[in-house]
């Protein structure tokens, strides 16, 4: 996959060579693929070199990078969250470096934020929004997830955002009342099915679980395991 701001793919850079190649002159070469004469001699030179393998992709880290902190001083930046559980600001005052700085440094080597750990013990009790590996079961039905979520109805005309607080009903037993929506996943695969009802009883869901089984036996999964 090339950069994403890159004017030029492996193909196109090939075809560059080829062109120049053929006695094509860079000018014509650049105007005629809309990019710059620097560009083509870039890639011709690289080709020159390097031959095909120098018209890849390479990463745009640099090759050193003088102002980036010691490693000694990281390892001291780590060393005193781990004894500390302190956050980035008094970690830099402790060291006196920028607390960006100490904040980089938390970032690259993957250590939590504070808010995710427990404040007695440093264990992770929360975990990210993002995980490297998802959470399923091994076979469809083996295990599905049901849940019902409750919605205030919105009376006909529009509701308190519509006519104003003042004259939105107020009276909690003749309101416009509430809807159950009521939805099962199943673990595996992700399939989802849904229904609106006017309460969650357990006669109400034990229904809606009945139909959902018969919704998923249709698409593919027979038997629901565990809930």
């Amino acid at each position: 996959m090339s950069h994403r701001n890159a004017r030029t793919t492996v193909h196109g850079r090939l075809l560059i060579v080829s062109r120049h190649r053929s006695g094509m002159p860079k000018s014509h070469i650049a105007k005629a693929m809309g990019i710059s004469r620097k560009c083509v001699a870039h890639w011709i030179t690289r080709y020159e070199t390097e031959g095909e393998t120098g018209l890849q992709d390479r990463s745009s880290r640099p090759h050193t990078t003088p102002t980036r902190t010691r490693t000694s001083t990281e390892q001291r930046v780590l060393a005193l969250r781990a004894r500390t559980r302190q956050g980035q600001d008094w970690i830099a005052g402790e060291l006196g470096i920028p607390a960006r700085t100490v904040g980089r440094i938390l970032r690259r080597h993957q250590v939590p934020y504070l808010r995710e750990l427990d404040p007695l013990t440093g264990a992770v009790i929360r975990s990210s929004k993002t995980t490297a590996v998802r959470y399923e079961r091994e076979h469809p039905g083996e295990l599905v997830h049901m849940d019902v979520k409750k919605l205030g109805r919105i009376p006909d005309g529009g509701g308190w955002r519509a006519l104003g607080r003042a004259n939105a009903v107020r009276d909690r037993r003749h309101g416009p009342g509430f809807d159950y929506v009521h939805s099962v996943v199943d673990d595996h695969s992700r399939l989802a099915y849904s229904e609106i009802h006017a309460d969650e009883k357990g006669t109400t869901c034990a229904g809606f679980l009945a139909r959902a089984a018969v919704y998923f036996a249709g698409h593919g999964i027979p038997r629901i395991e565990r809930v």
